[in-house]
């Protein structure tokens, strides 16, 4: 990797070589900040091919790296060029307009730079903007971050950073741009943020923060962009946040809020996108949050709100998701607009209301308190399934058979097997842009090296969704089952990489019951590319089995692209370990520990509800990805 890094920097260096005048009589660079940026790229081992490099232009020499006899401004670090849009990284900019110049644009992203944030970088205090995004440095953020306080872009996301946030961020009143999200820090927010009363974007998903929002926040009366999912903050969202009248995307879905949703949102009349989704909301949802003018997508999804659904809707709102929630009664006329997108599933709608409307018939099959099998046809019951998820049939000479599952193609999609004995629903959307966006059902192509097992071939396929992937065993006899999960993360490498920093986070339910909360493969297996199965118990009484993988907002979501998140499986393999509790179909034995009401949520049909023939979740789902990126993240490819 250093080897790569150095490759990198040599073609770079060739470049600012390439743009340097024979001679130039422009001031040199300030030398006690030529020798804190030596110093720095010294420490992250960043240099260019060796010590024994040297490029002549003219009177200038590049030598060992970055140590430039003459001067370090000059070629790209003084042209026109935006730095946040270059490919070119590690790269400077610099402002000779005095004596000296000063250097006023550091940029080190995406190169796996390993190590500590050295004191020399505090010395710069030219800089206006410093990106160190995608790199694996560890430690604390120093509180002389304070000493930064010409900054107005700050940006040290996708890092291995820990500890708490320094209250001297407050001291850097430039900022417009604040990003810390994907690191290991701990403790609550700074109050002293509240004094970044410029602050325009600000980014702290996955960073780890906790406790409720500072009063301070109040101040922050110019954002525009706030993203603080996958944390644990806490407490009722303040009210002043409806004082922010220039917020247009608000995220703050996979976090503990409680309460109602605050009143003051009716001032929020520039939003475009509201994701409160995987909370504790409760209370039932106002009138006006569904009229806000400009808000087109609204994501209110596993909470536990209650009440009907609001009478009226603007124009601008075509993308809902309410699942997960308590919400009953009949169904407003905007229900059936035909440009809507609309996601009722796990609520408490009558079947008169679902009649009513014309709403999908199977989302009766979707709420708390309907099952889908009552009216089936008996069918021969069999004792076992076995799934080979994602991939062909594949046959053990210990376990028997898994039957090949490579038909699902797109969100929303739903297959039942050719034999009848199992079924799968997936829902959720990959981006477009990704590779991941036509493999629901990944084949990696080529055989893989899977540890910790003696049978890989069953591991090198996947079943992939982003949101919602069920798995049903159908006509089986009623009694005690052993249930066992074949997993292995395939898409973070064991590497000492920033694409490394991902993690995959999903809930795992079995009849309905969470058996395993904040399942991470990784974490059980011991890392990427390893073997783990799982084995669990459970209790058949209405011959029928329900695997629910369910993503529950927490988790990176970008890393190392676009929608490498939520619930990845291998292989399930189900079979019958005690005598039958009742061989009739539909048997009325109670599963101990298992309400009805979870048992007939939903089968087979994997439906999110629609209104016209696309799926809510395929742009919920993206949306909540392609802007995750915030501005900063232009540089993501480079």
């Amino acid at each position: 990797m250093v080897a790569l890094v150095s490759v990198l920097v040599f073609t770079n260096l060739l470049l600012h070589v390439a743009s340097l005048p024979q001679n130039s009589s422009q001031p040199i660079t300030d030398a006690h900040q030529a020798k804190a940026l030596n110093s720095i790229f010294r420490q992250w081992n960043i240099s260019a091919a060796g010590n024994a490099s040297i490029f002549r232009t003219g009177d200038v020499v590049l030598k060992e790296g970055w140590n430039i006899s003459g001067n370090l401004c000059t070629g790209t670090a003084v042209d026109k060029r935006n730095i946040e849009n270059s490919t070119y990284s590690p790269l400077i900019k610099c402002d000779c307009s005095g004596s000296t110049c000063q250097i006023t644009h550091l940029k080190v992203s995406g190169l796996n730079v390993a190590g500590v944030l050295p004191p020399e970088l505090w010395m710069l205090t030219s800089l206006t903007y410093l990106n160190l995004e995608k790199n694996l440095l560890s430690g604390t953020l120093s509180p002389s971050v304070g000493n930064l306080t010409q900054l107005h872009t700050l940006s040290i996301k996708i890092n291995k950073l820990s500890g708490k946030l320094p209250k001297e961020l407050g001291q850097l009143a430039n900022l417009r741009f604040l990003a810390f999200g994907t690191n290991n820090f701990s403790g609550t927010l700074p109050s002293e943020l509240g004094n970044l009363f410029g602050l325009e974007e600000l980014y702290f998903d996955s960073s780890g923060v906790q406790g409720d929002i500072p009063t301070t926040f109040s101040n922050l009366t110019n954002l525009r962009t706030v993203w603080a999912s996958d944390n644990d903050l806490t407490g009722e969202i303040p009210g002043f946040i409806g004082s922010w009248l220039k917020l247009t995307t608000l995220r703050f879905q996979g976090n503990s809020f409680t309460g109602p949703i605050p009143s003051t949102f009716s001032n929020l009349t520039a939003m475009n996108e509201l994701d409160l989704s995987f909370n504790k909301f409760k209370g039932e949802i106002p009138e006006w949050l569904f009229k806000l003018n400009k808000l087109s997508y609204l994501s209110l999804g596993n909470n536990k709100l209650t009440g009907r659904l609001p009478s009226e809707k603007s124009d601008s709102l075509l993308f809902i998701d309410l699942s997960y929630n308590g919400l009953s009664g009949i169904f407003p006329g905007w229900v059936d607009d035909s440009t809507l997108q609309l996601n009722l599933i796990a609520n408490s709608f009558t079947s008169g209301s679902v009649k009513s409307s014309h709403l999908h018939s199977g989302l009766n099959c979707l709420q708390r308190e309907f099952s889908c099998n009552e009216d089936s046809d008996l069918r021969e019951l069999k004792p076992s399934f076995g799934i080979n998820c994602g991939g062909p049939k594949f046959v053990s000479a210990s376990v028997g058979e898994y039957e090949r599952e490579n038909e699902i193609v797109g969100a929303a999609s739903y297959y039942v097997s050719d034999s009848e004995t199992w079924a799968v629903s997936d829902v959720g959307y990959f981006p477009k842009d990704t590779k991941n966006s036509s493999s629901y059902n990944r084949d990696n192509g080529k055989t893989i090296h899977i540890a910790n097992t003696n049978g890989s071939e069953l591991f090198q396929t996947q079943e992939l969704s982003t949101s919602s992937l069920r798995f049903y065993g159908l006509d089986l006899e009623n009694g005690n089952y052993t249930v066992t999960l074949h997993f292995a993360e395939l898409a973070f490498p064991n590497l000492s990489t920033w694409s490394s920093l991902g993690r995959r986070i999903f809930d795992i339910y079995i009849q309905g019951n969470l058996v395993h909360k904040d399942f991470s493969i990784q974490n059980e297996a011991g890392g990427s590319f390893r073997a783990i199965s799982k084995p669990f118990k459970a209790q058949v009484s209405k011959n029928y089995m329900e695997i629910h993988l369910f993503w529950a907002g927490k988790g990176t979501c970008c890393i190392p692209e676009e929608g490498t998140f939520g619930p990845s499986i291998s292989a399930i393999i189900a079979s019958l370990d005690s005598e039958p509790v009742s061989n009739e179909k539909n048997g009325t034995s109670q599963i101990k520990g298992t309400s009805s009401k979870k048992n007939g949520a939903s089968l087979i049909v994997g439906i999110v509800v629609g209104v016209g023939s696309v799926c809510f979740l395929i742009v919920i789902i993206s949306i909540l990805f392609h802007r995750r990126k915030g501005r900063s993240s232009e540089d993501e490819g480079n």
